[in-house]
């Protein structure tokens, strides 16, 4: 026998265990290396989420706190402030105004606001831009960049899809 052959009968062939130590040895000096240490000492922060007893995201909080942060967070500061002024619209633009005009949708920062007669939508025509000003005030700078007046009537309904020419609407009569 040649010096080769003896070297291999004295060396036995690994198994499955010493393959799988092998492994994961290869497996732990590359995670070394990356930063990220497995089976690290005991007190070295390790990835992932763990409770500690500093404050995070996930600690108890005060409901009225949560819902801030979740209107915040999903953008929905708008949307309620509208809704607020809709709710409070007599207190801020005075029971007087409030009683003949009344506000119906608010669109594209603009609102519109609907009266019971056409003198009510000529006055508030006009005040509009004090009314867009207190609006602000209450909702925050630029939340209403026009009001939109409309009279009581508003457009006729259009019946159907043909129309006579020269008739005003469906209380038309001929003969």
């Amino acid at each position: 026998m040649n010096e080769g052959e003896q070297q291999k009968r004295k060396t036995p062939e690994p198994s499955g265990v010493d393959l799988a130590r092998q492994a994961l040895a290869a497996a732990r000096e590359q995670a070394r290396a990356r930063g990220n240490a497995v089976g690290g000492k005991k007190g070295r922060p390790q990835p992932g989420l763990r409770s500690g007893a500093r404050a995070d995201g996930r600690d108890p909080m005060p409901l009225m706190a949560a819902l801030d942060r979740l209107r915040t967070e999903r953008g929905w500061e708008m949307p309620i402030a509208v809704a607020g002024v809709m709710e409070r619209w007599a207190e801020i633009v005075g029971p007087e105004i409030a009683a003949h005009c009344e506000p119906e949708r608010y669109e594209d920062r603009e609102l519109l606001v609907r009266c019971d007669s056409s003198a009510w939508a000529a006055q508030l025509k006009l005040l509009a831009p004090q009314l867009v000003a207190r609006l602000n005030a209450e909702l925050g700078q630029g939340t209403v960049r026009l009001i939109k007046v409309q009279g009581p009537g508003g457009r006729p309904k259009r019946y159907g899809p043909l129309r006579a020419p020269g008739s005003s609407g469906p209380g038309d009569t001929w003969g």
